[in-house]
């Protein structure tokens, strides 16, 4: 008689400290003053909640959700969001599919945040260009010495 094993009743799950999302939100921000503009700043948990976020004096009002919406999609799909256009162009159906997604993000400026091989999180900026804006969350990342 074969018996089934019993499944297990819960998994670990990684997921980044306040410490950690308060302290890459801060690099993002004075990465930002560096480059002489304005930026939203937030940092998820690997589920997407919101963990920190910070809003530069006279930084866009529409880029809040903008941020904070870049790092839940880093976070919800482990891979930078400047690489969606690559991942859409070849795929009509997939393109037509996720543009009705909300929250979905298309554009730079959100980062998974990954220690060692455990993705923990997300970091999502918003206020430069698109390029700007990953350079930002990347200085977030490095503050972390993950980048």
């Amino acid at each position: 008689m074969t018996t089934t094993p019993t499944p297990a009743l819960s998994v670990v799950q990684h997921s980044i400290s306040w410490q950690a999302a308060h302290q890459a939100v801060a690099a993002a921000v004075v990465a930002a003053e560096g480059l002489g503009i304005r930026i939203n700043v937030a940092v998820t948990d690997a589920g997407g909640t919101l963990a920190a976020f910070l809003r530069m004096p006279g930084a866009f009002l529409h880029s809040v959700d903008i941020a904070i919406d870049k790092a839940y999609t880093a976070a919800s799909f482990g891979f930078p969001t400047s690489q969606w256009g690559a991942v859409l162009a070849g795929d009509e159906m997939l393109r037509i599919g996720l543009a009705e997604r909300p929250r979905l993000v298309v554009f730079g400026g959100g980062l998974p945040i990954r220690d060692g091989e455990a993705l923990i999180g997300g970091i999502g900026v918003s206020g430069g260009s698109a390029e700007q804006d990953e350079a930002c969350a990347r200085a977030g990342l490095q503050a972390l010495g993950l980048a």
